[in-house]
């Protein structure tokens, strides 16, 4: 009897705070929001799970978010403050207290959008999160975006060049006109040509936005020193004739691991490259690797953990499971090929040769493990770990513009030296 009763005390002990927290309301823990020309993000974090609906009115554009279960507070209010001028898609946030228990965000956009919401369950150091991303109704063609800015730079060209490079940027002018009009008609042969002879190069800074990736002792985050060092590359490999780089980010915000391929084969690159500076258990391991993907297991433990690590990375930066073309995508992901696999190691051995020149390596070979992010089935592809930012002489040296730009030097070089041995196959596909 005791005993039941004890139980009937906890349980209305566990009643009486459940009203509570309902009378109370969620309590807000930060709020953030990402900008990039891709896509905006608002998080909303707090302490228990919110529910909103959300709808979109027009004349102006307005996106119109109820969210159940809070009251007005200075932590919601800050969200006003920190939409930035140049965001592409939010002009500014109205927020009232709608009705009771029901706060009202009223987001002024700068252009149509196409919305998706959904929660994150706690996990890592976050507590419960309500994600609104904010995309564009129709989003650029990649490819196009890379032919067209390498035509861009040959606008001042002397003599004949300058007139072909003039033909090729009314072609693509045009052509672009069509795909805007839902007219699009087949590439012109300037084009074509144009788009024939460009190598691709997919560079890929791990992580960003909501997942910080590692963080060093002394507080830099892997997010921030490999999209650093992917910048840098990507105008080295620019400034190389016939070379384009196209990156997965070129901001402070999160892209989803199958996202990064399917960008890669958006462009129909030739060589996808992910760049990373990660952690391990013990601030000891240092030194520079270089990853392939493995069709069996892992070539080490310490390969194996590293992939577990790295696949969990959309827990963290938020992934919307519902969103529709995953599973198909996930499907086409799981096709990679052994051709694929071995000019992946081909391409690894190149850089991690040129990493050998720039400081300590951490294997002396390219080892092999499930990364989710090296599964393009056609597209060559390797992750490297340019050090362990764990480790507080490395994390040092990751700090440092000197050591970045060495790395980039080796990482450029590496990947020339590959395309030397492997030229790439003509671009014969339609855009």
């Amino acid at each position: 009897m005791t005993t039941r009763r004890h139980a009937l005390q906890g349980g209305l002990v566990l009643l009486l705070a459940g009203l509570h927290q309902i009378v109370r309301g969620a309590g807000l823990v930060a709020v953030r929001v990402w900008p990039a020309d891709e896509y905006t993000r608002v998080t909303l974090e707090s302490d228990t799970a919110l529910a909103a609906e959300h709808h979109l009115l027009s004349d102006p554009h307005r996106l119109v978010l109820d969210i159940a279960g809070l009251e007005l507070s200075p932590a919601l209010r800050e969200l006003v403050g920190k939409v930035q001028a140049d965001d592409p898609y939010i002009a500014g946030v109205r927020i009232g207290q709608y009705r009771p228990r029901v706060v009202r965000l009223v987001v002024d956009l700068k252009q149509p959008i196409r919305p998706q919401q959904f929660t994150l369950a706690p996990v890592a150091a976050y507590r419960h999160r309500l994600v609104f991303d904010l995309f564009p109704t129709q989003a650029q063609d990649p490819l196009l975006a890379l032919v067209r800015d390498k035509l861009s730079e040959e606008r001042d060209a002397a003599g004949p060049a300058a007139e072909a490079a003039r033909s090729v940027r009314d072609a693509l002018g045009e052509f672009i006109d069509g795909i805007a009009t839902g007219k699009p008609a087949a590439p012109p042969p300037a084009l074509q040509a144009k788009v024939d002879r460009l190598t691709i190069v997919a560079l890929d800074p791990g992580h960003g936005g909501e997942d910080p990736g590692a963080v060093g002792p002394s507080g830099l985050k892997e997010k921030d020193v490999v999209l650093a060092v992917a910048l840098q590359l990507r105008d080295r490999l620019n400034a190389l004739p016939a070379m384009r780089a196209f990156l997965t980010r070129e901001e402070d915000y999160f892209v989803p691991l199958h996202e990064r391929v399917r960008k890669a084969r958006r462009v129909q690159a030739d060589l996808f490259v992910s760049i990373h500076a990660d952690a391990f258990i013990t601030p000891r391991a240092r030194g520079a690797s270089v990853f392939a993907l493995s069709e069996g297991g892992a070539t080490s433990t310490a390969a194996r953990w590293l992939a577990q690590k790295e696949n969990a990375a959309d827990l963290v930066g938020g992934v919307n499971v519902k969103a529709k073309d995953q599973t198909v995508l996930r499907t086409l992901l799981d096709m990679s090929t052994t051709a694929q696999i071995k000019d992946s190691l081909s391409a690894g051995r190149e850089v991690l040769g040129q990493l050998d020149r720039v400081g300590r390596l951490h294997k002396p070979r390219v080892e092999q493990a499930g990364f989710a992010v090296l599964k393009a089935p056609d597209i060559p592809s390797i992750l490297v770990e340019t050090a362990f930012i764990s480790n507080p002489d490395e994390e040092a040296k990751l700090a440092d513009p000197a050591y970045r730009r060495q790395l980039v030097d080796a990482l450029a070089t590496g990947i020339q030296r590959y395309f030397a041995k492997n030229p790439p196959l003509a671009r014969n596909r339609q855009l």
